[in-house]
């Protein structure tokens, strides 16, 4: 993903400081989250802990109730600091990081009397990284939720949105009843997609496919689920037919989110600066013979 300028930082702290990020299975992916290195430093002493979520203001943290933690807060007037650690990119070393914090509550967790949930203020700013981080997914989570204008934004491929999206080909795969198939990207949005395929549109209509799109750095591969809803003619071509796929919302993998919302953002910061410029076609461009599937 590219570097974020300081101006994107103050705005994903300014919009985003007091929500809160979940981390789930897939957000830990997404963010290269080093689990087992996670920990609290108090009294000198190390002790291991879960990040069950996080903002850009505090952390809230599972840890072991018998372990001498808490003891350990109470003696530290409830002051501590956290250990972040987060994958480096390209296989490079671990980003490591200590963060100072303030105890400001704790409850049991899922009933165990052995592990609490303690919710740890941060003394200071987050650190850039910490709000690159989680600014990048709270930002794709606002926009590409049903309220957000943004949420239907399609983007026409052409050779420029390609290289900005570091899309390796629009020519790629659907899979069309557990049959791979030769298609054309014609546009993508967070929710869908539009193909060129071989084929008849009555056939195709309400199906369920799997749209294979391949990104490059870092070199990732996303298969999209969703299902056929409408279909347009392509001119000149009768063996052709233009298919507009929605994914099924829960299947879509946040990477490819955060993908699709760098881009926009991109956009808009950049007609912003500069309002001649055009980075993306006005219309879509009219599939004409030249299309081969």
């Amino acid at each position: 993903m590219n570097a974020l300028s300081r101006q994107q930082l103050i705005t994903y702290y300014e919009r985003y400081k007091t929500n809160e990020v979940i981390f789930n299975k897939e957000i830990i992916e997404v963010t290269g989250l080093l689990t087992k290195q996670i920990c609290l430093r108090c009294m000198g002493k190390l002790w291991p802990c879960i990040i069950y979520a996080a903002s850009l203001q505090m952390v809230k943290v599972l840890v072991n109730t018998k372990s001498g933690l808490m003891q350990s807060l109470q003696e530290a007037n409830q002051g501590a600091n956290i250990r972040f650690c987060f994958k480096g990119s390209e296989g490079g070393a671990p980003v490591i990081f200590f963060v100072t914090v303030r105890s400001v509550g704790y409850i049991p967790y899922g009933g165990s009397k052995d592990t609490a949930m303690i919710t740890l203020q941060f003394v200071q700013q987050a650190p850039d990284y910490l709000i690159g981080v989680l600014g990048r997914i709270l930002d794709t989570t606002a926009n590409s939720q049903s309220t957000s204008k943004r949420r239907g934004e399609r983007i026409i491929i052409t050779s420029e949105t390609q290289r900005m999206l570091s899309i390796v080909s629009k020519e790629t795969t659907v899979s069309v009843q557990g049959v791979p198939r030769q298609c054309i990207l014609r546009d993508i949005s967070f929710y869908g997609a539009k193909i060129i395929i071989m084929g008849l549109a009555n056939f195709l209509n309400e199906r369920e496919a799997v749209l294979r799109i391949d990104f490059d750095e870092p070199r990732e591969s996303y298969f999209l689920k969703g299902k056929f809803l409408h279909s347009e003619t392509v001119e000149g071509r009768k063996d052709l037919v233009a298919m507009g796929m929605s994914f099924y919302d829960d299947l879509i993998p946040m990477k490819y989110k955060i993908r699709i919302n760098t881009y926009i953002t991109q956009v808009r910061a950049v007609n912003r600066t500069d309002p001649n410029a055009v980075l993306e076609a006005s219309q879509e461009a009219s599939p004409g013979t030249s299309e081969t599937v």
